[in-house]
């Protein structure tokens, strides 16, 4: 795999919730084609949460992990940035990895210039305040002192008790009204107004579509961008506007 540094095109790109795993190599080869043939030479990719399926430590051994932080590099030492926002499955990526990937690693949220428009970057999960068990679930895995303790246990461990966490993950889910599992619009609104932006991109609650949020008396645009299971796509943005593309895999 090779990359050519060209000319900038004015584009950014947006993706999440590749959740890329060994087990899954088409999503994973679409990926990388997505990186030669889309994103190269362009003005930046924001990766906002949960490019992997599950990520115990820095150490984390899938081949996949290997061959995803070969293609950022090339991205990255060709000219195109590559910015990183934690989701629910990956938290716990660190300096290590990004560094090996030349990734930049982002807060969450975090509000930039998208060419003239003020324009705010989340993963999604926060704006679910409905599905209160998962927002104290968040809130305990976050804290630093869990992260410290997680990351001192033995690899095979990690890897257990993420096993384990998914599977709880997904009973829960299957258990929950699918409401409560998106954003509350509230919220939205709420953010969309503390950070005063017009534009929200973000991912996590697996419905790609455009929406329009009415905010003291101005409309802002808001984008969720799709998952990579049975289709693949993204948001591309330039000094038009922004595209949501999705195809099947």
């Amino acid at each position: 795999m090779s990359l050519i540094a060209s000319d900038k095109t004015g584009r950014t790109y947006f993706v999440a919730d590749l959740h890329l795993t060994d087990e899954r190599p088409v999503a994973t080869g679409r990926f990388f084609r997505f990186l030669l043939e889309d994103v190269a030479g362009t003005d930046a990719l924001y990766i906002l949460g949960d490019l992997f399926e599950a990520w115990i430590g820095d150490d984390h051994d899938e081949q996949v992990a290997h061959e995803t932080a070969r293609a950022l590099k090339l991205l990255t030492n060709a000219g195109t940035p590559v910015y990183f926002m934690h989701g629910n499955r990956d938290f716990m990526l660190a300096q290590r990895y990004a560094a090996l990937s030349g990734m930049t690693l982002l807060a969450d949220p975090v509000r930039i210039d998208l060419y003239g428009v003020p324009t705010l970057l989340m993963h999604g999960d926060t704006l679910c305040t409905d599905d209160t068990a998962y927002q104290a679930f968040r809130r305990r895995a976050r804290h630093p002192l869990t992260l410290s303790m997680l990351r001192r246990l033995p690899y095979a461990l990690r890897r257990r008790l993420a096993r384990q966490a998914r599977a709880s993950s997904e009973s829960a889910k299957a258990a929950k009204p699918s409401e409560i599992m998106d954003v509350n619009a509230d919220e939205v609104v709420r953010v969309l107004r503390e950070y005063q932006v017009g534009r929200l991109i973000h991912g996590h609650t697996h419905r790609p579509a455009q929406h329009v949020h009415a905010v003291d008396g101005h409309n802002c645009e808001r984008w969720v961008l799709p998952d990579w299971y049975a289709r693949w796509g993204y948001v591309v943005c330039d000094a038009a506007g922004c595209t949501l593309k999705t195809e099947d895999l």
